[in-house]
C-alpha cells in the first residue's frame, strides 16, 4: 500500500516522486534495475529543464522565493534569504540549479551605463523617508534594515551593474560637460534651507552659500566631465569668453545733443565675465542676455544720454567729440560693471548718425576744410622735401670733406712714419759705419803689431845669429876660416858626386885634366 505524508507538500519534488513510487513484490531485481533508471533519467530531465537557471552574457537572475517567512507590512523585497518574495540578490552569469517549488526567477538585463552617461538610483524598498526628503544616503549594492525609500545621492558611472529592477530603479541621465572657456555655476538643490531659524544671520543674508546648504554654491566647476546627481546638483555652463554686442538698428543708442537733434551711435561692446565672479552674478543676475540687458545696456543708454546732451551735434560729425566720447564710455562701463564682475573688453562707435538737415551741410564743409588740410599738407610735404634734399647735400659735402680731413691725416702719418723708418735706417747704418770703422782701427791695430812683433822676432833672431857668428869667428880666428869651415860643410858630404862624374859637362869634369891616370877613374 502507498502511504501519503501529510507534510509532503513542504518537501521537494523529487522526494515527493520517490515516496509515491512502490515495487511491486512480484518484480524482480532487473525490473528494478530498469526501473531506477528511468527515475534517474527523469529526475535529470527534471534538473536540467525545470531546475536549471543559467542567467546568459549581460543578464542576471532575481529570484523569487515561494515559502519562508512573510515579508513585514509594506515590505516589496526579501533582505533575509528565509524570507518569501522577491530576493534583494542577484545571480550573475553562470549556471544554478534552485528547487522550482521553493523558488521562482526571472531573467534581467543588467544595468550598462554607456560612455557619456550616468545612472540615478531610486530605491523602491526601505522606510519612508522624513517629510520633504527626496534624496537619501547608501547605496544598491547591499540590503540595510535602515534603507530609506527614495532617490540615492550616489550615481552610477559608466559600467556595467548588476542591480536587482525590483530593487532600485536607475534613470540615465546625460553627464555634466563643462567646455574649455567656460564655468559651471552650481546650485545645490537638498540640504539645510538659508532661511531656517537655526542658522546665524551672516550664513541667512548672503546670495552664495557654503557646502551643506541648499542654494547656489560659491565654488565653481572647472571645464571638464562630472557626474553629478541632477536631483542633487543643478549646474549651469556659463562662459567666461568674450561676448560681442552690435549696437545698430533697434539696439542703437540714440539721445538728444544740446541743440536738441536726435543722434544714433552705432559700434560694438565687447565683454566677459570674470571667474571668480560668475557664481554670484548667475544668481544675482541671470544668463549673458540678462547680463547685457540688466547691467550694460542700461547704463550705456544712460551715460551716452547725459553726456550727449552736453555737446551740440556738429561735435559728434566733426572735432575729437567723437573720440572722447568713445573713451568716456568706455571707462564709464568699466568702472560701473565691474563691481558686478564684468569686464568691459572694448567700446568702439563704428557710426554717429545724425539728420540729413545738419549732416550734409556739415559734411561739406568739412570736406572742404579736409581738402585745405590737404593741401596744406601737400605743401608742407614739399617743404618737409625740400629741407630733407637741403639736409642731404649738407651731408654728403661734410661727408667729402670729411673724406678729405681723413686722407690728409692719413698722408701726414704716412709721411711720419715714412719719416721715422728712414731715420731709423740711417741711425742704423751710421751705428754699422761707426762698428766697421771702430773693427778696421782695432784690425789696423793689430796688424801693426803683429809687424812690430815680427819684426822684433827678426832683429832678435839676426841678433842672435850675428852673436853666433862672432863667437864662431873668434873661435876660427878670422872670418875667412869660418867661411871656409862653412864650405866644406856644406861640400863634403857632395864632394864624391861632383868629382865623381866624368863628364866633361860636370863640376869633376872641369878637374879631369889636372889628374894623373891612375888617379882617374
Amino acid at each position: 500500500m502507498t502511504s501519503i505524508d501529510p507534510n509532503a507538500k513542504s518537501q521537494p519534488a523529487w522526494r515527493r516522486i520517490a515516496r509515491l513510487t512502490v515495487l511491486p513484490d512480484n518484480l524482480g531485481w532487473l525490473g528494478g534495475l530498469m526501473l531506477g533508471l528511468g527515475f534517474l533519467l527523469c529526475l535529470g530531465v527534471f534538473l536540467w529543464f525545470f531546475c536549471r537557471i543559467e542567467p546568459g552574457s549581460g543578464e542576471i537572475a532575481v529570484l523569487i522565493h515561494k515559502t519562508g517567512d512573510d515579508l513585514p507590512p509594506g515590505a516589496i523585497i526579501a533582505t533575509d534569504p528565509q524570507q518569501k518574495g522577491i530576493q534583494f540578490n542577484v545571480l550573475s552569469e553562470g549556471r544554478y540549479f534552485r528547487d522550482p517549488y521553493a523558488w521562482g526567477w526571472k531573467i534581467a538585463r543588467i544595468t550598462d551605463i554607456p560612455a557619456g552617461k550616468l545612472g540615478v538610483l531610486t530605491r523602491l524598498y526601505g522606510q519612508e523617508p522624513p517629510p520633504g526628503q527626496i534624496v537619501v544616503e547608501g547605496d544598491c549594492n547591499q540590503a540595510r534594515p535602515d534603507d530609506q525609500k527614495g532617490v540615492i545621492a550616489t550615481v552610477l558611472r559608466p559600467g556595467k551593474y548588476r542591480i536587482n529592477p525590483y530593487a532600485c530603479q536607475v534613470e540615465l541621465f546625460d553627464a555634466i560637460a563643462i567646455r574649455p572657456g567656460a564655468v559651471g555655476v552650481v546650485t545645490s538643490l537638498v540640504g539645510k534651507d538659508v532661511l531656517t531659524g537655526d542658522l546665524p544671520p551672516a550664513a541667512r543674508n548672503t546670495y552664495l552659500v557654503s557646502d551643506g546648504l541648499k542654494g547656489v554654491v560659491a565654488r565653481t566647476l572647472d571645464p571638464g566631465v562630472y557626474y553629478l546627481n541632477p536631483y542633487v546638483y543643478n549646474v549651469v555652463e556659463v562662459t567666461l569668453q568674450s561676448q560681442r554686442f552690435v549696437l545698430g538698428g533697434d539696439d542703437a543708442i540714440s539721445f538728444l545733443t544740446l541743440d536738441g537733434f536726435n543722434v544714433d551711435i552705432e559700434g560694438t561692446i565687447e565683454f566677459s565675465i570674470e571667474r571668480n565672479q560668475a557664481a554670484l552674478l548667475t544668481h544675482q543676475v541671470g544668463d549673458m542676455d540678462d547680463v547685457l540687458k540688466k547691467l550694460i545696456l542700461p547704463r550705456a543708454r544712460g551715460f551716452s544720454r547725459i553726456e550727449g546732451s552736453k555737446h551740440p551735434a556738429i561735435n559728434f560729425i566733426v572735432g575729437e567729440t567723437r573720440q572722447k566720447f568713445q573713451d568716456n564710455l568706455e571707462q564709464h562701463l568699466r568702472t560701473q560693471a565691474g563691481h558686478w564682475g564684468v569686464a568691459i573688453r572694448s567700446v568702439l562707435i563704428r557710426n554717429i548718425v545724425t539728420p540729413d538737415a545738419i549732416s550734409s551741410v556739415i559734411r561739406d564743409r568739412e570736406v572742404s576744410v579736409q581738402n585745405a588740410r590737404k593741401f596744406e599738407q601737400q605743401i608742407e610735404q614739399a617743404r618737409s622735401l625740400a629741407e630733407l634734399t637741403r639736409q642731404e647735400m649738407l651731408a654728403q659735402q661734410n661727408q667729402e670733406k670729411v673724406a678729405a680731413e681723413t686722407a690728409r691725416i692719413q698722408a701726414v702719418i704716412q709721411a711720419e712714419q715714412d719719416l721715422a723708418v728712414r731715420i731709423t735706417a740711417a741711425n742704423r747704418e751710421l751705428e754699422v759705419a761707426r762698428l766697421e770703422n771702430q773693427a778696421a782701427a782695432a784690425q789696423a791695430e793689430a796688424i801693426l803689431a803683429k809687424a812690430q812683433a815680427e819684426r822684433d822676432v827678426i832683429a832678435l833672431s839676426n841678433k842672435a845669429q850675428a852673436d853666433v857668428i862672432a863667437t864662431q869667428t873668434r873661435a876660427f880666428k878670422t872670418g875667412l876660416n869660418l867661411a871656409r869651415y862653412a864650405f866644406y860643410q856644406k861640400i863634403g858630404p857632395r864632394i864624391v858626386s861632383l868629382l865623381g862624374s866624368d863628364t866633361p859637362d860636370s863640376f869633376g869634369g872641369l878637374f879631369q885634366p889636372y889628374l894623373s891616370k891612375e888617379a882617374r877613374p
